[in-house]
């Protein structure tokens, strides 16, 4: 059985803190090419920014992305998932809680974060391993 670990190990946490602006969020977020961010202060969780965030609350609501810290329009209620964890627990954590990203963490410190396309990929590369292992049985049986 596979582990989240197995997806993030040596993987870089890219984060931003709590005071900074959605503006200066966004700008790291599209540097990183990523949809979301962790929201740290210091080493303590507070939040997740996403692109969602971003269209709903400061877009929508029409407030200004340079003077808007992002802790007003982060998503706060945020499920996270163990290092040691299965990916089949991150997966049905990502169905029941509707996101499609999860800070993990290792003694309640966030170490990484992962996402619907880190798990995606991952089984996709382990189903095309499998693939080529049986052809390569199947030709050899012949």
């Amino acid at each position: 059985m596979s582990l989240v670990r197995d997806i993030v190990h040596n993987r870089e946490l890219f984060h931003v803190e709590e005071g900074n602006s959605v503006a200066h969020v966004v700008r790291r977020m599209a540097e990183l090419h990523v949809g979301a961010i962790v929201v740290l202060n210091g080493e303590r969780l507070r939040g997740v920014f996403s692109e969602r965030d971003l269209m709903k609350r400061v877009v929508l609501e029409r407030m200004d992305p340079e003077t808007t810290p992002v802790e007003k329009v982060m998503s706060t209620a945020v499920a996270t998932v163990d290092e040691l964890a299965s990916l089949e627990d991150a997966m049905e954590l990502m169905q029941t809680h509707n996101c499609r990203h999860l800070p993990v963490t290792r003694d309640s410190r966030v170490i990484a974060f992962l996402s619907m396309r880190d798990l995606m990929n991952y089984e996709l590369a382990l189903k095309t391993e499998e693939l080529h292992h049986m052809r390569a049985y199947i030709h050899g049986a012949v």
